[in-house]
């Protein structure tokens, strides 16, 4: 063999090696921490449903059985608590494969994809592994700008990706905004809707997608079960005009949802006590979260979602980073936002009173420093 066939290797296509790999919060505290409260991943504080628990134990003697290809139970469970057509929603490995089948799907080499600035950085992933250009465009007060996507909407544009609640911001565009920006789009552009908050947000003029589906070929709407207790379980749904459900089901895995998952998953969304719980709890502690860090000086920019952007002073002793450092000592781990265009602030997901209290109480001795 002559050495150029040894050092002949499989090489990944032209621009896989260009992108950034996704980083996930860090969920660990430095050694001898005796008590870790992980706020790191917008979970939830109150834990996953008991009836999703008892469901998951009882697929455990079945686990030799392939689960059903279609996710039909499930489909129908989403379908019965949302007033939805199962045969518009497809399910998933989490949210997170849903976008990445789309942008496989609607997404060619060349084309481009819209994101706003401070985005899900997993779009700009899916977006790239496509072949596909990702467009950034501004926000205006950490808040998406119908404006400026539409001002970035070209002949080769071919999906826009906005999440409703944006992570990790926690702000929200009202209804008629959304709807203006579709009326604003070329018919064969995907106006792709990420509701992956929508059960936390409490507001008049906000609305997760599903009349805008209902009524159009260009959107789709999708949502996961991973913010009300099922994060470990990975199950995402899709609600989506029936021409992108056909050709999403042809690439799609054939038991993309497993059988652990898609019960808990049925047993969760109907366990509305649960759901409000959650919602309850939420609401109450995310105004006191942000009224008392507000209380210490700090910025918060205002969310809807279950958890806070915090922004800290510009002084070294006091940036994000020292008190990232000062708070994992502490057992409080939050979540650095550097890579969203945030190299000053941490995300704080909403957690127990024990947890909210403890950080609060934290951060008012370390700004004292």
């Amino acid at each position: 063999m002559n050495q150029a066939s040894d050092q002949a290797r499989p090489t990944p296509r032209a621009g896989i090696m260009d992108i950034e790999a996704y980083v996930p919060g860090k969920s660990t505290a430095p050694a001898g921490v005796a008590k870790v409260h992980k706020l790191s991943s917008n979970e939830n504080p109150l834990g996953p449903s008991p009836k999703a628990i008892e469901a998951a134990r009882d697929v455990a003697a079945k686990l030799d059985i392939y689960p059903d290809g279609t996710a039909r139970r499930l489909r129908e469970a989403i379908a019965e608590v949302h007033g939805l057509n199962p045969a518009n929603i497809i399910c998933s490995n989490g949210s997170d494969e849903i976008l990445g089948l789309l942008a496989q799907t609607y997404l060619a080499p060349g084309d481009e994809a819209v994101i706003t600035e401070h985005g899900f950085m997993v779009y700009k992933i899916y977006i790239q592994s496509a072949g596909a250009v990702p467009v950034s465009v501004k926000e205006t007060n950490e808040r998406a700008d119908v404006d400026a996507i539409l001002a970035a909407v070209t002949p080769r544009t071919r999906i826009i990706f906005l999440a409703n609640p944006n992570n990790p911001t926690g702000t929200y565009l009202p209804f008629q905004e959304v709807r203006r920006l579709h009326a604003g789009l070329p018919r064969n552009v995907l106006l792709l809707l990420d509701a992956a908050y929508a059960e936390y947000v409490r507001r008049n003029d906000y609305e997760a997608g599903v009349e805008l589906v209902a009524g159009a070929d260009n959107v789709v709407m999708t949502r996961t079960f991973s913010k009300l207790g099922l994060g470990g379980a990975r199950v995402g749904w899709m609600y989506a005009p029936m021409h992108i459900i056909d050709a999403i089901n042809r690439v799609r895995g054939p038991f993309n949802v497993n059988a652990t998952a898609i019960e808990a998953g049925i047993a969760a969304i109907r366990d509305r006590a649960h759901v409000e719980r959650s919602v309850a709890h939420n609401e109450t502690w995310l105004s006191w979260v942000s009224e008392e860090l507000t209380k210490l000086g700090l910025r918060v920019t205002p969310s809807v979602g279950n958890f806070v952007l915090v922004h800290f002073p510009e002084d070294k002793k006091h940036s994000a980073e020292a008190a990232d450092d000062y708070l994992s000592a502490r057992g409080y781990i939050l979540r650095r936002v550097s890579g969203y265009g945030f190299p000053n602030a941490l995300r704080m997901s909403i957690g127990t009173e024990e947890a909210n209290r403890g950080v609060v109480a934290a951060l008012t001795t370390f700004l004292k420093s």
